[in-house]
C-alpha cells in the first residue's frame, strides 16, 4: 500500500511552543516537491508525546489538508493507553488520513499477550489501515516476531515499522508474515539493507533534511539497484548517525532551523541542541550536501 521514503515529519513550533502552521505548510510543500513518498504526521519525530489530543488531531488534519491528495498521509496515533490510541485513530480517520502508525505502548511494559490485545482492540475499533511500530529503545517494550505474526492475521493491520536496526529480525518477520505484510525500516542507517532484503521502504528522520536523496536511495533499493542505493546511503550516513547525537527530534529540528525551514521552537522536556553538538550536526549536513 505504501513504499519508498516516508518522512517522519517534525512538528514546527514558534519559540513559545505553539505549533507553527505556516512552517508546517512549507515542510509539506518541500516534501511534495522533492519526491517524498509519504508523510507521517504526529509520530515520535513530530513530538506526539508533548502535544495534547486536540493539537494532535489538528496537526494531522492540517497535514491532510495541506497535502491535498498529492502525497499519502499516515497519522501517528499510538499511545500507552488503549482507549486513547483508539480515540486518536478515530480522529485520524475522520480528518482523512490514509493510514495510522501505532507505537507499542510505552512505559507500562505490557506482555506479548497485552501487546496483541492492545493492537487488536485498536484495529477492531477503527476501520483504517494500521501499521505497527516497534522501537524498544524508546518504549522499553519489544514486540517479538511471533506477536507480529499473530497480528498480521488481522485484515487492517498491514505492516510494521521495525526500528531495531536488526536485519535478521526484519527477514524473520517477512518470512513469518508473507509478502502481503509490509515491513518498513525505522532505522535510517540500516534501511538500504532491509529494503534490499525485501522491505517496502523507510520511515525516516533523515528525509526531513534530505528528502530528494532519501527518495532516490529508497527507489534504487526497491528496484534492486544496490550499487546506487549504497552510494547514496554512504553520502547520507553522517546524517543517519549525527541526527541522533541527542534525543530525536532535537538534532533534526535544529538542522531544519539551520536550513531556514523552521524556527527554534521545541517543547519541554526536550530542549534545543546543545552548543557542543551544533558543529557536529552542521558538519554532517555539509558532508551530505544539504547545507
Amino acid at each position: 500500500m505504501f513504499q519508498g521514503s516516508m518522512v517522519a515529519l517534525v512538528t514546527p513550533m514558534h519559540p513559545d511552543g505553539r505549533v507553527d502552521t505556516d512552517a508546517l505548510a512549507r515542510l509539506v510543500e518541500f516534501h511534495v516537491e522533492n519526491g517524498t513518498d509519504a508523510i507521517i504526521a504526529m509520530g515520535t519525530t513530530g513530538e506526539s508525546a508533548t502535544l495534547d489530543e486536540t493539537e494532535h488531531c489538528e496537526v494531522i488534519g492540517q497535514v491532510v489538508k495541506m497535502s491535498a491528495g498529492r502525497i499519502p498521509v499516515i497519522a501517528g496515533t499510538g499511545s500507552n493507553s488503549t482507549r486513547e490510541a483508539i480515540e486518536l485513530t478515530r480522529c485520524a480517520k475522520q480528518v482523512g488520513a490514509d493510514a495510522c502508525l501505532l507505537v507499542t505502548p510505552y512505559y507500562n511494559k505490557p506482555t506479548q499477550q497485552g501487546l496483541y490485545l492492545h493492537f487488536r482492540a485498536v484495529a477492531e475499533a477503527v476501520d483504517i489501515p494500521q501499521i505497527l511500530y516497534n522501537v524498544p529503545g524508546r518504549t522499553a517494550v519489544d514486540m517479538l516476531p511471533e506477536t507480529v505474526e499473530r497480528l498480521a492475521g488481522i485484515p487492517n493491520i498491514i505492516g510494521i515499522k521495525e526500528a531495531t536496526g536488526d536485519i535478521a529480525r526484519g527477514r524473520d518477520i517477512m518470512q513469518r508474515c508473507g509478502p502481503d505484510f509490509e515491513v518498513y525500516s525505522g532505522d535510517d542507517a540500516t534501511a538500504v539493507a532491509l529494503i534490499l532484503a525485501g522491505a517496502r521502504g523507510d520511515i525516516s528522520v533523515t528525509a526531513n533534511v534530505a528528502p530528494g536523496d532519501m527518495h532516490q536511495m529508497c527507489a534504487a533499493a526497491l528496484a534492486g539497484d544496490a550499487e546506487t542505493a549504497q552510494a547514496i546511503n554512504q553520502k547520507l550516513m553522517p546524517l543517519h548517525t549525527r541526527l541522533f547525537v541527542e534525543a530525536n527530534p532535537i538534532p533534526v529540528k535544529w538542522a531544519l532551523m539551520e536550513m531556514g525551514m523552521i524556527s527554534s521552537g521545541i517543547r519541554l522536556p526536550l530542549t534545543e541542541l546543545s552548543a557542543e553538538n551544533q558543529p557536529v550536526v552542521r558538519l554532517a549536513m555539509q558532508q551530505a550536501g544539504v547545507l
